[in-house]
C-alpha cells in the first residue's frame, strides 16, 4: 500500500504500522495524525476515500467518527465549567427545569459526563427522523425515568449522552454544542472537525461502511465472553436497548444525518482535526490552549470504574472521557480520550505530550479497542521508547 504524508524522525514505527494495517488488517481508507508537545510529528493517509470506491483518500479527507465524537463534545461543558458558567455539582434541573421529572431532581451535571445518570435507554425509542430534530431527543430523556438511582452506578450512555450534553449546553449558552464547538474550539484552532457538517464541506467526506478483518494470527478466533454476547443478542438487555435508543439507526452516509448534530455519534473529522483538538486540550497549539491544568485533571480523574451495566465489561471514565484500561487501551495510565465504535480513536496523554487521532472509512465489529487503532497506539509507544 502506498502511504502518503510525513513522519518525523523517531516516529517511523507509526508509518510502518499504518501501512501494515492495509496489508494485514483489511484497512480500506484511513488517516492517522500524532502531535507531540503541540507539534505535528505524524500525518499519514492512504487507501480510498469511500469504503466501496476507487477515488484516492486525499490530505483533508474526513470521516464520521461515531462515538469518538463524545470526547470532543465533552470539551464544551468542561470549558464552560472552567469559565465559571457551568457547575459540575449542580443538579441538571437547575439549568433545565423540565428535566426534574420522574426522580431526576438530584441528578447532577457530573453524572451526565461520567455515565452515572441512569438514563442509557429510552422506553420509547426515537425514529431516525425524530432523532435528527434537536428538540426531540432532549425532550425524550427529560421525560425518561432513570434505570438506576443517578450517581449509584455507571453504564455507557451510547446515544442519550448526546442529547443530555447538547441540551445542557444550550440552556447555559443559548447555542447548541455543535455551534459552540465550531465558534470556540474548531474555529480558533483551525481544526477540521464538525458537529453538524456544513454543506461547503460535504465533498470532503468519504463514504463509510462495514468491513471484516482477517482472523488473528495462528488461526485463533477471538470470541467475546458469553455474557457480552448474550447482552448484545437479548432485545430486553440494557445493552441492546441503549444502542436502540434510535430505531432503526440512521444511515451514517445520509446527508441529513451528517448535517444534524448528535454529540454522541455523528461528529465528522480528519485525523489531524481530531488530534489537533486533543493537543490543544493538554498544551498550546499555535497559540491556542483549551484546558487549563485543573481541567485536564478533571477530564482524566477516575469517576466511574468497574462492571459497566451497558457494555458488560469493565470500563473507566473521567468526566466525558474514557480512561486507559482493558476496554479502552490508550497510551498510558494518565491518558484520556474516546474511541468510536468500529474504528476511530482520539486521545491525549499529558505525561508524554502526545495527542492522537485516527479515522477510517471501514468499520469493524469492535466497540472499543479496534485492532488497527491499537496497532498504531503500540507504534507510538514504541517510538517514544526509542
Amino acid at each position: 500500500m502506498d502511504v502518503n504524508g510525513v513522519v518525523a524522525e523517531g516516529f517511523e514505527p507509526v508509518g510502518e504500522a499504518f501501512a501494515k494495517n492495509f496489508d494485514a488488517l483489511g484497512e480500506r481508507g484511513a488517516a492517522v495524525a500524532v502531535y507531540l508537545g503541540g507539534r505535528k510529528v505524524v500525518d499519514l493517509w492512504a487507501g480510498t476515500k469511500d469504503v466501496d470506491g476507487t477515488e484516492p483518500w486525499q490530505h483533508g479527507t474526513a470521516q464520521v467518527v461515531r462515538s469518538a465524537t463524545k470526547g470532543v463534545a465533552a470539551a464544551v461543558p468542561l470549558i464552560l465549567h472552567q469559565r465559571g458558567e457551568l457547575d459540575l455539582d449542580a443538579p441538571v434541573g437547575e439549568y433545565w427545569p423540565e428535566f426534574k421529572a420522574h426522580g431526576k431532581e438530584r441528578l447532577l451535571v457530573r453524572h451526565v459526563l461520567n455515565h452515572r445518570a441512569g438514563l442509557p435507554v429510552l422506553d420509547r425509542p426515537l425514529t431516525p427522523e425524530a432523532a435528527l430534530d434537536p428538540h426531540r431527543g432532549p425532550a425524550a430523556v427529560a421525560a425518561q425515568t432513570p434505570t438506576w438511582e443517578p450517581g449509584t452506578d455507571h453504564g455507557y450512555h451510547a446515544l442519550t449522552y448526546g442529547w443530555l450534553l447538547d441540551e445542557l449546553v444550550r440552556r447555559v449558552t443559548g447555542r447548541w454544542a455543535g455551534e459552540w464547538l465550531a465558534a470556540e474550539v474548531a474555529g480558533p484552532l483551525g481544526a477540521d472537525l464538525w458537529l453538524g457538517l456544513p454543506e461547503s464541506e460535504v465533498p470532503r467526506v468519504g463514504r463509510a461502511g462495514r468491513v471484516d478483518g482477517p482472523e488473528p494470527a495462528g488461526g485463533l478466533r477471538a470470541r467475546p465472553k458469553r455474557s457480552v454476547t448474550e447482552a448484545y443478542e437479548d432485545p430486553d438487555s440494557l445493552t441492546r436497548r441503549a444502542f436502540a435508543a434510535i430505531t432503526p439507526f440512521p444511515d451514517q452516509n445520509d446527508p441529513a444525518y451528517r448535517a444534524a448534530a448528535l454529540p454522541a455519534t455523528n461528529g465528522i473529522a480528519t485525523a489531524d482535526g481530531l488530534a489537533r483538538v486533543y493537543a490543544a486540550l493538554i498544551g498550546e497549539v499555535d497559540g491556542v490552549r483549551l484546558f487549563d491544568p485543573e481541567t485536564v485533571e478533571l477530564a482524566r480523574t477516575q469517576e466511574s470504574a468497574g462492571p459497566d451495566r451497558v457494555l458488560v465489561v469493565n470500563t473507566r471514565f473521567g468526566l466525558g472521557y474514557m480512561l486507559h484500561g482493558t476496554a479502552s487501551p490508550l497510551l498510558g495510565p494518565g491518558s484520556f480520550g474516546h474511541p468510536g465504535r468500529g474504528g476511530a480513536l482520539g486521545f491525549a496523554d499529558p505525561e508524554t505530550g502526545i495527542a492522537f487521532g485516527y479515522v477510517t472509512n471501514g468499520f469493524r465489529k469492535t466497540v472499543t479497542a479496534d485492532p488497527r487503532a491499537q496497532a498504531l497506539v503500540r507504534a507510538v509507544r514504541a517510538s517514544l521508547a526509542g
